[in-house]
């Protein structure tokens, strides 16, 4: 029987550092409209743009793909396409989850994890209003400080995984007039249900708002000028 063959530790650690470069570079370009939705992905191709070999290019793409990121094509890999079917779809899980989560905070959630929150929340609280992307990263700040505080490893990942589906469409609902202020109206509300230990008022607190943002969602994705 052959021999495995064990490969030095720098080798490993070098590959490992290339597939991480390859797959944030990828993504960003992905998240940022560099790579529309619909542009094929030629391992080739992206191994010259990155200056690495195909190894890392490959791997990268298939953790893109359970990300959601990219899809299988009749020539490979190429980003995934948008439809508002898929909003819905997203949605339709992503508010029970959202819902669940939050009446299990509530239910759950200690004193660090309440002080966690709180931080997030005021952290968005004072987010500039010119900045979209600071202010949707502020918002996902706070839902994820909610998340981890469901104490439910498996609806982290799972609303993790919607996210990821979310960023392919990067204008965020929180520009559109007045939900700005609405959206942290809702979200004070929210952890003072959560901190108030009250879990089915949190359950629907959460419902309702994101069955808004997926309203705007598809609002913003109607209004969108055609390809």
């Amino acid at each position: 029987m052959a021999r495995r063959v064990l490969r030095p530790r720098a080798d490993l650690q070098k590959e490992g550092a290339a597939l991480s470069e390859v797959y944030d570079r990828l993504r960003g370009e992905i998240v940022d409209g560099t790579f529309e939705a619909g542009a094929q992905l030629v391992e080739l191709a992206l191994a010259e743009k990155y200056g690495t070999s195909r190894t890392p290019v490959r791997e990268a793409l298939r953790r893109l793909e359970q990300d959601g990121l990219v899809e299988r094509a009749e020539r490979g890999m190429r980003v995934r396409t948008r439809s508002p079917e898929e909003i819905l779809e997203i949605y339709e899980v992503r508010i029970s989850l959202e819902a669940t989560a939050a009446a299990a905070a509530a239910q759950r959630r200690s004193d660090f994890d309440l002080i966690r929150i709180r931080r997030a929340q005021t952290a968005m609280d004072n987010t500039a209003t010119d900045d979209p992307a600071a202010m949707a990263a502020a918002n996902r700040a706070v839902h994820e400080a909610i998340w981890v505080a469901s104490h439910n490893g498996t609806i982290v990942d799972l609303l993790t995984r919607l996210n990821n589906h979310l960023t392919r469409y990067p204008a965020t609902t929180l520009k559109v007039p007045g939900r700005w202020s609405e959206a942290l109206a809702e979200h004070h509300a929210l952890i003072d249900a959560i901190e108030q230990r009250d879990a089915d008022r949190a359950h629907d607190l959460a419902r309702d708002h994101m069955t808004k943002a997926r309203e705007l969602r598809l609002q913003i994705y109607r209004d969108e000028p055609a390809d």
